[in-house]
């Protein structure tokens, strides 16, 4: 099995910076795609940014040229630097990673338990 465990998130005035940390454990073969995503109260679950083995990345347009997605493969870790932050923000967080646990199983989707953004207007 694998594991994932977000840290870094809090509470902010709007205009402020957060920098949130996901780390990976267990079984891990292969880690391909991470990501983090959110979920505000009363809403689906919605994608934030996501980042390959190869460091390429995908934002969602409301988060572009304020949030940077990055990884660390050696460590098995992703971070999501959060700059100029709306109160829209506000949600939890959630870290995914999309990784195998043996060499004959295709990929799975793992998720961090969440952590908490909160933005005050």
């Amino acid at each position: 099995q694998v594991q994932l465990v977000e840290s870094g998130g809090g509470s902010v005035q709007a205009g402020g910076s957060l920098r949130l940390s996901c780390a990976a454990s267990g079984s891990i073969f292969r880690i391909n795609g991470m990501g983090w995503y959110r979920q505000a109260p009363g809403k689906q679950r919605d994608m934030v940014a996501t980042i390959t083995s190869g460091g390429s990345t995908v934002y969602a347009d409301s988060v572009k040229c304020r949030f940077t997605i990055s990884r660390d493969n050696a460590k098995n870790t992703v971070y999501l630097q959060m700059n100029s932050l709306k109160p829209e923000d506000t949600a939890v967080y959630y870290c995914n990673a999309e990784a195998s646990t043996s060499w004959y199983l295709k990929q799975a989707s793992y998720w961090g338990q969440g952590t908490q953004v909160t933005v005050s207007s």
